[in-house]
């Protein structure tokens, strides 16, 4: 039987589960493709920056930075670039960072609740068809009064258990994706944190009250430290 075929004998909601399928693909596609753009996994400027830092250096590891792409390099920019300033003190430094680290993890998080959203959605949309093709099915037997066969209500069944299996099909592998993508974000949030505070305890600002934990879920900013 062609897809084409099952999508007519699931009814409605298998066309809405196909188009939720290619939402889910096009959405992973872009996420790998920004990923990619913006360098989200490129981290071998940060020791180099750093050395030129314990050297004194600060133009050179600012020149650096400027000519990465990468979530990671802006923050260390930033991190640079204001606690090198004396006439910033630790509180707004560490306001700043938090500002710019907040902007680049919600950049990278973009899209991901709407591939979390399919991926929850789709066995309830799956179990929806399933209830309305079995009361379909049953409203038929009823129709046929005495004159029903096995055959009628095995098939409205089958007809009717499509949609489920389609539904769970679209949600394994979008929710995979969604976890894998996810923990991307979180790698990136949890280097980003650690350079942070490695420039920062360079240039002896570490606030007094210690440094305050990274944001560890989807949805929240990143503290900066």
């Amino acid at each position: 039987m062609s897809l084409t075929q099952l999508l007519a004998q699931g009814g409605p909601v298998m066309y809405v589960l196909l188009l939720l399928s290619v939402l889910a693909c096009a959405i992973v596609l872009l996420k790998l493709w920004q990923f990619f753009l913006c360098g989200q996994r490129r981290h071998a400027f940060i020791e180099p920056v750093l050395g030129a830092l314990q050297r004194n250096d600060v133009a050179l590891s600012a020149r650096m930075l400027q000519e990465v792409r990468s979530p990671v390099a802006r923050v260390m920019l930033t991190a640079v670039t204001c606690s090198g300033d004396p006439a910033m003190g630790t509180a707004n430094v560490e306001a700043e960072i938090a500002r710019v680290g907040s902007a680049e993890i919600r950049t990278l998080e973009s899209f991901l609740r709407g591939l979390s959203a399919i991926a929850h959605l789709s066995p309830l949309l799956g179990l929806f068809g399933t209830v309305t093709g079995m009361i379909r099915a049953f409203m038929q037997v009823q129709t046929a009064g005495d004159r029903v066969q096995v055959s009628m209500l095995a098939g409205g069944i089958w007809e009717a258990l499509l949609t489920t299996a389609f539904g769970l099909a679209v949600a394994l592998p979008a929710m995979a994706a969604y976890y894998l993508l996810e923990g991307e974000v979180d790698r990136t949030r949890a280097v980003m944190k650690d350079a942070s505070v490695r420039v920062l305890t360079h240039f002896g600002r570490k606030a007094a009250s210690g440094v305050p934990e990274a944001a560890g879920g989807r949805g929240e900013d990143y503290d900066g430290l």
